[in-house]
């Protein structure tokens, strides 16, 4: 068995500065940029801690690994226009340090880019890989819409919302561990129980993600801190402060989200000490414990080793008790 910081330093490699440099340069020059901002590569290491995991060969799932990498970054360039967001992973991002044009062309290209490395693999794991792949495309470009949706929805519930990031989050964290797994040949039950266990994973992953969002350090987390509260995004924290909110306090919280001429950082920190007051921090990570619960009990009842499950056991962890 290969260790998981030997396969982090695999995925580490597959992504050397200019190796995505063709031409013309004013089109791939931000792909570049994108894909050397660094990142965590959670989805690829997935992919081949999966593999591992099912006693497959990591180095023939490196193409497909490298292809959702690819297509996850291009989510980002397309959302992070939508967003409006300026910053990802602590650097501009590539609408504001080129254009919305740019950032458009720039990710289809990368779309493209991802299926080429997902279709190098074996012909007769291919169907299965791309109907695994084609599936989560689709279904994170739903979740995505749901997302836009939500910005002028004036009713959305939890359930909404946990439809919307089961769609645009959590499935292709599954994705990647079910394309590991029909690389190393998994049956389809223990297949379909690693889907199971990334998607809770993934859950708890957004849940977090939402979490540091409204809490976390700039200098870590790599985004403006209060970038939801500032745009009124409709996150699970949102969602259940105004479930529990009464009195002058669902007043304040109102006025907040609804008044456009209240300064940003006072907007921030007033919602900020709603949300604590109200415990939403705590019941937030308490809805985190619960998905990660799950996924392990998915893990749990997969046939292979439990030596061969510590790599995917360590990665499930440390992707939800991080500060980035």
């Amino acid at each position: 068995m290969y260790s998981y910081d030997y396969l982090m330093n695999k995925i580490q490699a597959a992504f050397p500065e200019g190796n995505f440099l063709e031409v013309p340069i004013e089109l791939y020059d931000p792909i570049e940029y994108a894909l050397s901002q660094g990142g965590k590569r959670l989805r690829p290491l997935l992919v081949l801690l999966s593999c591992e995991m099912f006693g497959g060969n990591p180095d023939e799932a490196m193409n497909p690994a490298i292809g959702v990498e690819i297509f996850h970054n291009f989510t980002l360039l397309h959302d992070d226009i939508m967003d409006q967001a300026p910053l990802r992973r602590g650097a501009q991002t590539v609408y504001t340090k080129w254009n919305s044009n740019v950032a458009i062309l720039s990710g289809d290209t990368m779309f493209v880019m991802a299926y080429e490395y997902v279709c190098r693999i074996a012909p007769p794991k291919l169907p299965d890989v791309l109907a695994t792949f084609n599936d989560t495309a689709r279904k994170v470009c739903e979740g995505q819409q749901y997302d836009m949706n939500f910005e002028t929805q004036a009713k959305v519930n939890l359930d909404d919302y946990f439809m919307m990031i089961r769609l645009k989050t959590a499935v292709l964290i599954a994705c990647c561990v079910k394309v590991g797994a029909i690389m190393a040949g998994a049956d389809p039950r223990d297949a379909e129980n690693i889907y199971n266990f990334g998607e809770n994973l993934g859950m708890a992953f957004q849940l977090q993600d939402d979490l540091l969002d409204a809490f976390g350090d700039t200098s870590k987390f790599g985004k403006e801190i209060g970038g939801d509260i500032v745009t009124n995004k409709k996150t699970f924290l949102y969602l259940k402060a105004f479930e529990l909110a009464d009195g002058d306090t669902l007043e304040e919280l109102t006025q907040l989200f609804q008044d456009k001429d209240v300064e940003t950082d006072k907007k921030v920190l007033r919602i900020q000490k709603i949300y604590q007051s109200l415990g939403i921090d705590v019941i937030t990570q308490e809805i985190i414990e619960e998905y990660l619960n799950k996924a392990i009990l998915y893990l749990e009842q997969i046939d292979v080793d439990e030596v061969r499950k510590a790599g995917l056991r360590k990665f499930a962890n440390e992707m939800i008790y991080r500060e980035v």
